[in-house]
């Protein structure tokens, strides 16, 4: 190595392969090493494929077209979203349960039922709060479940009007 160059392909693909395998970019790029340089040549023709499916994603379902149809699997997939919340709200602010380690099998289902019935006594509070909170009650069903999601006229009036069905005010610091 001299004034800071690098000498040898085994030196420069060590000072490389960093790089390149932290950014994962090398299915975009040529990348020539020798004893003595170092080029690199962008892929232009592959970028532009895979820039062209940015934001696509497939969904896989061994379900027929005539069981479950392609929105209704989509829909489904976003759903998943609930079952996650669900899962987070255990550890989360609304319940805290946190990890016990049991060890024996009845204590392990019973800690599990405790925690379904804590999670499903808070799914029906905040079901049963809905008029009294800004939450959309009857949100409408997009045919198309790609589009963004549209507010019902019940949940806009709510926004504008600040009053929630019952007419109470949602105000900061009141009761």
């Amino acid at each position: 190595m001299q004034n800071g160059t690098l000498s040898g392909s085994d030196q420069i693909g060590l000072a490389v392969g960093p790089a390149v395998k932290r950014y994962r970019m090398k299915r975009h790029f040529q990348l020539t090493i020798t004893d003595t340089t170092f080029t690199y040549a962008r892929k232009r023709e592959q970028i532009a494929t895979e820039a062209a499916l940015d934001g696509f994603y497939i969904l896989r379902t061994s379900l027929a077209t005539e069981t479950l149809a392609e929105e209704d699997v989509v829909r489904t997939y976003k759903n998943l979203e609930q079952a996650e919340r669900a899962f987070g709200s255990f550890k989360g602010p609304d319940l805290q349960i946190r990890p016990i380690h049991h060890h024996l099998e009845d204590r392990v289902r019973a800690h599990v039922l405790i925690c379904m019935l804590a999670y499903y006594l808070t799914w029906h509070l905040k079901a049963a709060w809905k008029p009294l909170t800004f939450t959309d009650e009857h949100r409408p069903i997009n045919p198309d479940p790609i589009e963004r999601a549209v507010r019902s006229p019940a949940a806009q009036h709510k926004a504008q009007t600040k009053r929630t069905t019952r007419g109470a005010v949602k105000e900061r610091g009141t009761k």
